[in-house]
């Protein structure tokens, strides 16, 4: 059984087992004990699977799929064949120590790409807040990061917060991690580039688009482009590609909020093969983390639909920060 909601149609996000839901706001939906799902206006915007299907190999992690703009269009991929481990949004780490938070084989320096028994999970343990007011959906999330061979090396805590702006035809989820080293010893939190593989610094807070959105166009407050912005750093980055089916595009922008280590981030992007982008604060350099010692960082991701070019997606970057501004207000 998977969690592969992709071609189903929107669909409403009223009852029983609903949170204040409300035709003309934000509801929420608790399903059989995997999912959350947020819907708006009987549209729903994303499923947060906090209890995935996954096999080992895959690395179990919460995820966010399926994406949708306000206008329902499918902003998101679950599990391609070409990395099965790839599933729409998800907090994911590849080099981790010895450890695997990612899926799939480790990139070890000198000898590539190995399948090794080193595929760790990311497990849900209670929720400490999941509400809905109709203006706002608020989750607070407790998991453990546990090895292969079942040691718990990282206890976790994130908020996700997801709001409306439907004057400018976007939504926005932000997202905030604190995750604290639990062993006696730090643990080296790297990528295959800090490993050695040139323009591979991915892992963090990963998106994998639609195959539709391949040779998309990236935006930057300084740039307009494609794989040629691997690396580059910049406070937010946009991507805007085209849907099948229909004449229409639809724009996605991440906001590496200041406070985060190594601020303005380095970005991972791919426009060629496939569609991705993720803020990747291991790009090119090893981070300690040190035993008791918390690592925090927060995102905005504002999904909208159309491509909003370089200058809409600044303005959709700035309510991303407001956005981030304003979890924080609520969390303190």
């Amino acid at each position: 059984m998977t969690s592969d909601t992709s071609a189903r149609p929107a669909a409403p996000v009223q009852g029983a087992d609903s949170t204040e839901p409300a035709p003309s706001g934000l509801g929420l939906v608790h399903e059989l004990d995997r999912s959350l799902r947020i819907g708006y206006g009987g549209t729903e915007l994303t499923r947060y699977v906090y209890r995935p299907w996954d096999v080992q190999l895959e690395s179990p992690r919460p995820y966010f799929h399926p994406l949708r703009t306000l206008g329902g269009d499918l902003v998101s991929l679950y599990r391609p064949h070409d990395h099965v481990w790839h599933k729409g949004i998800a907090w994911s780490l590849p080099n981790v120590g010895p450890a695997n938070f990612w899926g799939g084989p480790t990139y070890l320096r000198d000898r590539g790409y190995q399948q090794l028994d080193n595929d760790g999970a990311t497990v849900h343990r209670a929720f400490d807040r999941v509400s809905a007011d109709g203006g706002a959906v608020e989750i607070a999330h407790r998991l453990d990061w546990v090895t292969q061979q079942g040691e718990t090396w990282f206890t976790e805590t994130r908020s996700v917060r997801a709001t409306v702006q439907p004057d400018q035809g976007a939504w926005t989820l932000v997202f905030d991690t604190e995750f604290t080293n639990r062993t006696g010893a730090a643990i080296r939190i790297g990528s295959p580039t800090t490993e050695g593989r040139e323009n591979a610094g991915y892992g963090g807070l990963f998106w994998r688009g639609p195959r539709s959105f391949s040779n998309g166009t990236v935006y930057t407050p300084d740039a307009v482009g494609r794989d040629e912005l691997m690396g580059v750093r910049a406070p937010w980055m946009a991507y805007a590609g085209r849907h099948d089916d229909h004449d229409r595009s639809s724009t996605l922008v991440f906001v590496d909020e200041p406070a985060n280590l190594g601020h303005p981030v380095k970005w991972f992007v791919r426009t060629n093969v496939f569609a991705c982008v993720c803020p990747a604060p291991f790009f090119d350099e090893e981070v300690p983390a040190e035993p008791g010692v918390p690592l925090r960082f927060r995102y905005a991701v504002v999904i909208a639909d159309g491509d909003r070019g370089r200058d809409g997606s600044g303005t959709l970057a700035e309510t991303g920060r407001s956005q981030l501004a304003e979890a924080a207000a609520v969390r303190s």
